[in-house]
């Protein structure tokens, strides 16, 4: 693992900004601060930097989460009184990361910042003197160029969507938001693609949607950003509407949300025309869509996928894990699968979340899908997803017609 290693010594104000307020804290800016080494009042209002950037004094004292800017990650601790055999340090649980804080003036502040390689995983800890606090996941990748605002680019909108109560999923309300991209005309009906779990998805989808779609590297297409239900007793019905492997989602989809979107902007109707995608349940609610309505929906795009057998019932048996069976034994579906997973996902008594993964890449092979499968070292999280973002969505829609 590549390891380039920064430790924070403090962050001041230049002359010429006197004494008025500084630039918000970012991990790459505590490394540029190495070289300022602040002293006396600035490292006070370093301190106190840090400590509203991480979240409050009493987020410190228990050892707070880091802050990641792709590759470059900042951590942060406050230890009242110095520790007794040194500096606090970041610890890795397994491997050979270990970065020692450096104390921001005469405060009890604490902080580090390192620079990981593309791809870097682990879990990790606080280690002050005898104390053990904090910790975590810990997992980093670089953006590709597609996944952040590029000048000139023309820019769709985000648009929320009036609370919808469902028919197929009765007594449930969610939210759930469009995106229609700037080179939409009502002429030329608009290729679409939804997000189960979309107010994630709705925050850094449109930027590569903008991006992608100026270059030609997808069609126009329209973003439908969707939240699970929710029942008026704030009961959550986002296990049923994703776990269960039925047509229901799909007939939500097709007789509710769909032409609620058409009253608006025009849609094709085609499959070829129809992607969807989520993460974890999301990815293979996802999966499901397009298995139930292959003539509806062809292309799938699941990260972290729970192919495994939560949806139990009450013979323990109607869980996504029987999908790798399924797709062996069933006549193959005209449907395009991107699978992202990470070996370092859940392990839990519904499954282990890698290896059905895994399973389902070989049933997919073995029945001669058109699959991809993106396998790194990751968590249960949407960061390897993101990362490969703009290169998934180029998979998907590289053979639709121009």
């Amino acid at each position: 693992m590549e390891l380039l290693i920064v430790v924070v010594a403090g962050f001041v104000l230049s002359g010429a900004l006197g004494a008025q307020q500084g630039p918000a804290l970012t991990p790459k800016s505590l490394h540029r601060a190495l070289s300022a080494h602040a002293e006396g009042a600035e490292a006070e209002r370093l301190a106190e930097d840090i400590r509203s950037y991480f979240g409050g004094r009493d987020s410190l004292l228990k050892g707070a989460a880091p802050k990641i800017d792709e590759l470059t990650v900042a951590w942060a601790l406050e230890a009242p009184q110095p520790p007794p055999d040194g500096a606090p340090r970041v610890v890795a649980d397994v491997g050979g990361f270990n970065l020692s804080l450096t104390r921001v003036g005469p405060t009890g502040v604490y902080a580090g910042v390192a620079t990981l390689s593309h791809g870097t995983t682990f879990t990790w800890h606080y280690e002050a003197g005898d104390r053990r606090v904090g910790g975590g996941q810990l997992e980093v990748y670089e953006a590709q160029r597609d996944s952040r605002e590029q000048p000139g680019v023309p820019k769709g909108v985000v648009k929320q969507m009036p609370a919808w109560e469902s028919k197929v999923f009765s007594g449930t309300t969610r939210d759930w938001w469009i995106y229609v991209p700037a080179q939409y005309r009502p002429e030329n009906p608009a290729a679409v693609m939804v997000f189960q779990d979309g107010a994630g998805y709705k925050e850094f989808v449109p930027i590569v949607f903008d991006n992608l779609i100026s270059k030609g590297d997808m069609p126009v297409t329209v973003g439908i950003f969707i939240q699970p239900g929710v029942f008026n007793d704030r009961r959550p019905n986002r296990s049923f509407e994703y776990d269960t492997l039925s047509d229901q989602y799909a007939r939500f989809l097709l007789e509710e949300i769909l032409p609620e979107v058409e009253k608006t902007v025009k849609l094709r109707q085609d499959a070829d025309s129809r992607a969807i995608a989520g993460i974890s349940s999301g990815g293979i609610c996802a999966f499901t869509v397009a298995w139930e309505r292959p003539n509806e929906f062809s292309k799938v795009l699941s990260w972290v996928g729970s192919f495994t057998n939560i949806a139990s019932g009450k013979s323990l048996r109607e869980g996504g894990h029987n999908y790798a069976a399924l797709i062996r034994k069933t006549p193959k579906k005209p449907i395009r699968v991107f699978l992202q997973a990470g070996a370092n996902d859940l392990d839990n008594a519904s499954g282990n979340w890698p290896l059905a993964n895994l399973m389902m890449a070989k049933s997919l092979a073995f029945a001669n899908y058109d699959y991809r499968l993106e396998y790194g070292q990751g968590f249960h999280s949407n960061r390897h997803g993101r990362a490969v973002l703009p290169a998934s969505l180029r998979w998907l829609w590289r053979d639709y017609p121009r």
